[in-house]
């Protein structure tokens, strides 16, 4: 795990040869499943784990996503997908990801996830102004660590 304004939080994963099409490529779906496990990841690191926002009433839906493949990744390698919240509101939170080969510069692939508060029967509700604080304050400082 690295910190600075630039990377808040580095998720690590090695391809599996079932994350490959037949060319050895990562099949496109996975990108979504290693944001999911970097954006866990990063708010158990805050102090923000799922849990935690469950147990005061509140779920965290994606609503809208979206991926842009740069360059492809390929079966064995290592890689660090990067998320970083962009938007925090009482309706919504807003997170984007940057995939890495571990040790490399070049960006191979870039997204973000639209996430809604929702009770637990899946309305969507606003979450109560201190919440919303209270986690801005927890992303936002991890984000802003050297």
């Amino acid at each position: 795990m690295q910190t600075s304004p630039s990377i808040p939080f580095t998720y690590s994963v090695r391809v599996r040869y079932a994350d490959t099409d037949q060319m050895g490529v990562v099949y496109h779906g996975r990108y979504f499943e290693w944001f999911e496990s970097a954006r866990t990841e990063m708010l158990r690191a805050v102090g923000l784990p799922y849990k935690t926002i469950e147990s005061k009433g509140l779920f965290l839906p994606v609503i809208e996503a979206h991926c842009k493949y740069r360059l492809p990744v390929l079966y064995d390698e290592l890689v660090e997908v990067r998320p970083r919240a962009e938007e925090i509101s009482r309706l919504k939170i807003r997170l984007a990801y940057r995939v890495f080969a571990a040790g490399e510069d070049s960006l191979r692939a870039e997204g973000w996830t639209l996430h809604c508060f929702t009770d637990q029967k899946g309305r969507p509700v606003r979450a109560d102004a201190e919440m919303t604080k209270w986690m801005e304050g927890k992303l936002m400082e991890r984000q802003k660590k050297i």
